[in-house]
């Protein structure tokens, strides 16, 4: 009898092998709303991926989709480069005073392009120009991009390679708790400072995460992030946040560095800034850096007027009151009960720790394979959730920050199905 093998999708014969996420969820989306995703075969997902962060406000949010079209209908500017619009300024006059005056934050607002790797390439290049120094400092299982500056700054190695030549000019030193304790924060960092025959050229900047997302949900305590900011301060070093993912309510607070009471010298924001989904990213920095010159860094698409709608509407709709981080929170310790009592149930043998903060959250198996295991049973039960971690053992919960306590729990329970299945 001859079989015949069914037939190769165009995403197989025409799409690039570097395709990753489709792998992990062999399935074909067809739309989305809310916290679901649901597929031409009519399946649903429940989704505690968020689009890696990118969709904290859910999927097709109806007051964001309903500014997005009254703006397109009405023949909106959609693309402007670095050109005034209404739309931007509507989306700036709100981002500084909903977000930024509150705070007695006193940043100027860069755009930069329409992703996170090139907010964090403006942030590298502003800092070096700034200084007049190569060096930057980043910190073990960092991300912070795939461009050959951000991956300079990046720790996961299997990424790093991809680039195909040295990545120079950047210096990985230990995250919080990369000794489990037993060695004070800052020893190495401030050794090699001080030390003139380290080998270490004065750095110009420091780049971190507040809690490393790609790494594992490795978090960092608002202490060591202090002491980190005094560091730079004492050491001539300019402090970068990458808020990329924990940004916009992430972590609670707005900028997951607020509770650490610290102000970075430079910030970078992307992926749920645009509201929507829509590509945007913003490079804020302190007014005494914009030494840049007319035109010294720019870009076609940095002027995405439909994002620049959204991501005001965004603003008003759910940060004007102070609601968003409070509901974020109380979501959060839903989410620290239910993994708990999964850690309870399967016990420190299995199960390494859970860790996170608002709504991200990580599961670290002692059996590395177990994460993706315990992936690819979820997404058979209906749920969408990624691995992280330098060897993707840290299952990963993002889920929209206007997911509901049922929606929460009904994802909570399907994680702790997929546990149960492959243990």
């Amino acid at each position: 009898m001859t079989i015949t093998p069914p037939a190769l999708s165009v995403f197989e014969t025409l799409e690039s092998e570097v395709r990753s996420y489709c792998r992990s969820w062999p399935a074909v989306f067809d739309r989305a709303q809310g916290s679901y995703l649901y597929d031409e075969d009519g399946h649903t997902y429940l989704d505690f991926f968020a689009g890696a962060g990118a969709l904290n406000y859910g999927h097709n949010n109806p007051v964001l989709k309903r500014a997005l079209i009254d703006y397109i209908e009405r023949d909106g500017i959609t693309h402007g480069l670095d050109m005034g619009t209404t739309a931007k300024r509507a989306f700036l006059e709100t981002f500084q005073n909903v977000l930024l005056r509150p705070r007695d934050l006193p940043y100027k607002v860069m755009f930069p392009g329409p992703t996170g790797t090139n907010a964090v390439e403006s942030a590298l290049k502003l800092a070096r120009k700034v200084k007049g120094r190569e060096s930057i400092v980043s910190f073990t299982n960092a991300f912070h991009g795939m461009s050959l500056g951000s991956l300079a700054v990046t720790g996961n190695a299997f990424k790093r390679a991809g680039a195909g030549i040295p990545l120079v000019h950047g210096t990985p030193m230990p995250f919080d708790n990369y000794f489990d304790g037993t060695v004070q924060d800052f020893l190495w960092f401030e050794r090699l400072l001080e030390d003139q025959g380290s080998g270490l050229n004065t750095p110009a900047a420091v780049i971190v995460e507040t809690i490393q997302g790609e790494g594992g949900i490795n978090v960092a305590r608002p202490e060591w992030l202090r002491a980190l900011a005094d560091l730079c301060k004492r050491r001539d070093m300019l402090l970068i946040v990458d808020d990329i993912q924990m940004g916009c309510g992430r972590t609670g607070p707005f900028f997951s560095f607020e509770e650490a009471g610290i102000t970075p010298d430079i910030v970078t924001l992307s992926k749920s800034i645009g509201g929507y989904g829509m590509p945007m990213s913003l490079c804020l920095f302190k007014p005494e850096l914009d030494i840049w010159e007319p035109g010294e860094h720019n870009g076609t698409f940095r002027g995405n007027n439909p994002a620049f709608v959204t991501a005001a509407a965004a603003l008003d709709a759910y940060w004007s009151d102070g609601q968003m981080e409070k509901q974020t929170l109380a979501r959060g310790e839903q989410v620290e009960q239910a993994l708990t009592a999964v850690l309870d149930e399967h016990g420190g043998e299995s199960i390494v720790s859970i860790r996170g903060r608002g709504l991200v959250w990580g599961m670290e198996f002692a059996d590395k394979s177990r994460a993706g295991a315990v992936s690819k049973r979820a997404f058979e039960l209906g749920l969408l959730v990624e691995t992280s971690g330098p060897e993707s053992e840290v299952v990963k919960l993002l889920p929209p920050l206007t997911v509901s306590p049922d929606e929460l729990d009904e994802g909570l329970r399907i994680l702790a199905r997929a546990v149960r299945e492959t243990a």
